[in-house]
């Protein structure tokens, strides 16, 4: 079968609202380590990682042995209506890790899920369906989560069961705090919240939910102790803050093990997925004890936590720490963070490269303007394909270049990734300028 003939297939089955990367499309038939093989041989390193998911690479002996040896027990599935020994483990495991006091945790399958049951949480314990959420944020697919996301192209439909106000993000690049000098950004931040408290609330507010780089949005970051300055705030009206590590979660940024870590502050909650699970379907939400004991009811997820990924997630969190990936993440990061923005970073094409860690970003722009140049980001996305490395699109505006590499990247690979990322904006925006 060829890849055109399982094309026809997907289009004649699956909804045209899932989109496929590239102008021509590749199956994924094999991988190992942190290079995967197309279904025509074709080798790519990749720097996208399944939307940084596969967070230790691929075939990872220590992940595959413990999958095995629980499928070898013939128990694939209880329900929680059981004890499942592995999910106990990984819970003690992230609870310790969490920072949070007292932590109690619930596992889901996806973020969308975690994001979903965090919002469950917060809105019983405040009894409140007043949400506070940031501009060009992403909290996932369903009704509520889509609800807290303010990126309209991600935005399926306007019905949404929270009532939602909407804070300015404090990006350095675009929006009307970019206007103010860095040093200002913040407590304009603050004003902002308190008037949006003052004039769109009833006071009663549930929670904040926000990612400490939002991921879909571009990887946007605010200035780092945002998050602390909001919470003073939220602080005086017992408002609940949900810090979305989806993204951001596990060591990825380098400086710290969560995202949140880089503002000064504890959440009320956050929320994990992707990287725990390399690829098994693994998510959810951590809080304080007197927090996400709040559901009134019972509730349960009948696939959340089960035997096999929970497996894997403890297979991968220990690996994880025993290789210190999170430092691994601050060197191969600096690699290309810093070898991107002596080598391109004057372009006239290149807004920005921003990122920490393994998570990085470029944003590409029409030369000498600030208007975002998608048609660009794409001829740059392609031409990694064609050069041999994977990577990822984002952004408001869909100009932005994402790299999110799995966090074993070695120093070489770095440097591999680095010469042809530097190729593939320099060819195409010498391209576009003689255009």
């Amino acid at each position: 079968m060829t890849t055109d003939d399982l094309l026809a297939r997907h289009r004649a089955v699956l909804p045209s609202w899932m989109p496929l990367y590239y102008s021509e499309p590749i199956e994924l038939v094999s991988g190992a380590g942190r290079r995967v093989t197309d279904a025509q041989g074709r080798s790519y390193l990749d720097f996208f990682g399944g939307v940084l998911t596969n967070m230790v690479g691929y075939d990872i002996p220590e992940i595959r042995e413990a999958v095995e040896r629980q499928l070898a027990t013939g128990i694939v599935h209880t329900s929680t209506l059981y004890l499942i020994r592995q999910q106990v483990e990984l819970a003690e495991k992230i609870a310790r890790l969490s920072g949070i006091p007292d932590a109690r945790v619930f596992f889901t399958n996806s973020g969308t899920e975690a994001n979903e049951a965090a919002l469950l949480v917060a809105t019983n314990h405040r009894r409140s369906h007043q949400i506070l959420a940031v501009r060009n944020s992403y909290h996932g697919r369903s009704y509520a989560a889509m609800g807290v996301t303010g990126n309209r192209s991600w935005t399926a439909s306007a019905l949404n069961p929270l009532q939602v106000a909407w804070l300015h993000s404090g990006e350095r690049l675009r929006g009307l705090l970019s206007r103010l000098p860095e040093s200002d950004r913040i407590d304009a931040a603050v004003e902002d919240l308190r008037e949006v408290l003052a004039t769109q609330t009833a006071g009663d507010v549930a929670c904040l939910i926000a990612e400490p780089i939002q991921g879909v949005g571009g990887f946007v970051a605010p200035p780092d102790g945002l998050f602390a300055a909001w919470k003073k705030v939220l602080d005086e009206h017992g408002i609940l803050l949900i810090s979305d590590e989806v993204q951001t979660g596990w060591g990825r940024t380098g400086e710290h093990f969560w995202g949140y870590e880089a503002h000064g502050v504890t959440p009320d909650l956050l929320t994990f997925a992707k990287g725990v699970g390399n690829g098994f379907a693994l998510a959810g939400v951590v809080g304080r004890a007197d927090v996400l004991e709040s559901v009134p009811a019972i509730s349960f997820s009948t696939f959340g936590g089960n035997p096999v990924s929970t497996a894997a997630g403890n297979a991968v969190l220990d690996y994880l720490l025993n290789h210190d990936l999170q430092a691994n993440a601050a060197r191969t990061g600096a690699i290309l963070a810093d070898g991107l923005r002596t080598a391109v970073g004057g372009l006239g094409c290149v807004a920005e490269v921003r990122g920490k860690g393994l998570m990085l970003g470029v944003e590409f722009v029409r030369p000498a303007t600030m208007e975002p140049d998608p048609v660009l980001a794409t001829r740059v996305f392609e031409a990694c394909r064609a050069g041999g490395l994977l990577a990822g699109k984002g952004g408001l505006h869909g100009n932005v270049l994402r790299m999110g590499p799995p966090l074993t990247l070695t120093e070489e690979e770095a440097r591999e990734g680095l010469a042809i990322l530097v190729d593939a904006i320099r060819s195409c925006a010498s391209a576009e300028v003689a255009a």
